[in-house]
């Protein structure tokens, strides 16, 4: 039986097309909102606020703009008024009707902020018509609880964003990705040596740096909400810090890169000490140098690093469907969750 799960990550490359037609005859709204505003807030929750962390890097390495995660209790709890003049609120909701995330956006209005929305709810969902500018993603429903093509569709409104404000890319890049996308999905790599490898642990490191540090706290996410597993989502950066301890034979690493990133040396060189220490290195991405220097490889996207998170994500969602059923939870409906979450 195939999952719901697993259906919407098929979907995918459809999304992703339909969102980038919809989306990148847009720029120049973004652009004209960049020319008056000069850093980035971003406001999330949740795999929203994964893609968020991809949103900053991307704007700070590429388009040069200081860019921060919003507190949204900041606004919600504590009432406080901010100075947000000059500044772009970017707010990320899914279904664009978390209250919190629309309150906050309104917040950051009221504060002086221009504002952005991206949402896969339609330009009619509060959220949309709360911001200066709703980039409305195409992914269609999504029925699963854990978000797929939803967030790989947040990234690429992430893309276009970062394009209106002057990223230092290539934009012909953007339409390679549906393919990639597709590639992976139909040859994710060495996926059931890495669900076997998993099937008996109870915890996980999930690991990155970069652009591709958004893909290991997602890929954490998934694989605690849809299989139970106690996986910390962790910057190679800080795990060396001294969480790097809790790694062994029965906790695992995930390590994550894109292909000729200026993280690949790091990553190669951080599965090598985890192998090296007795415990399991499985990689995603990274080409044949990370993969050779781990356990077990998940191939990576033939895309360029700073649209390589929509496909790097790809592998550790298929991981997440594979393990989940190979544990016996329906990753449709894990316990506790529901599809849209309210917080105050």
């Amino acid at each position: 039986m195939t999952t719901k799960m697993r259906s919407e990550i098929a979907e995918q490359p459809a999304a992703l097309r339909a969102t980038l037609d919809s989306l990148l005859p847009r720029v120049d709204e973004v652009k004209a909102l960049g020319e008056r505003t000069r850093q980035l807030l971003f406001i999330a929750r949740g795999t929203s606020d994964n893609a968020a962390v991809y949103g900053r890097y991307l704007v700070e390495s590429r388009a040069g703009r200081l860019a921060a995660l919003a507190a949204p209790s900041v606004a919600t709890t504590y009432r406080r008024r901010l100075d947000l003049d000059g500044v772009l609120a970017v707010a990320i909701s899914q279904s664009g009707r978390t209250e919190e995330i629309v309150e906050t956006l309104a917040w950051a209005r009221d504060c002086g902020a221009a504002t952005v929305g991206i949402t896969n709810g339609g330009p009619d969902s509060p959220l949309a018509r709360a911001a200066d500018v709703a980039l409305c993603t195409v992914a269609g429903e999504e029925k699963a609880v854990p978000a797929t093509k939803t967030y790989t569709t947040q990234l690429a409104a992430l893309a276009v964003l970062a394009l209106g404000l002057g990223a230092e890319v290539d934009a012909g890049d953007l339409r390679r990705v549906p393919d990639a996308v597709e590639e992976l999905i139909a040859n994710p790599g060495d996926l059931d040596a890495v669900v076997e490898g998993l099937a008996d642990k109870h915890g996980a490191v999930v690991s990155a740096r970069g652009l591709a540090f958004s893909t290991a706290l997602e890929t954490a996410l998934k694989l605690k909400e849809a299989c139970y597993l106690h996986a910390m989502g962790l910057s190679y950066a800080d795990l060396l810090h001294g969480p790097i301890a809790v790694v062994d034979a029965e906790t695992p690493a995930v390590l994550v890169a894109a292909d000729n990133s200026p993280t690949l040396p790091g990553t190669v060189a951080l599965a090598e000490r985890v192998v090296a220490a007795g415990a399991a290195a499985y990689t995603i991405g990274g080409g044949a140098t990370l993969a050779k220097a781990g356990t077990a490889a998940l191939n990576g996207p033939d895309l360029p690093e700073w649209v390589a998170p929509m496909g790097l994500i790809v592998p550790g969602q298929l991981l997440t469907e594979a393990l989940a059923r190979r544990l016996g939870v329906d990753p449709d409906a894990p316990r506790g969750l529901n599809k849209v979450t309210q917080t105050d």
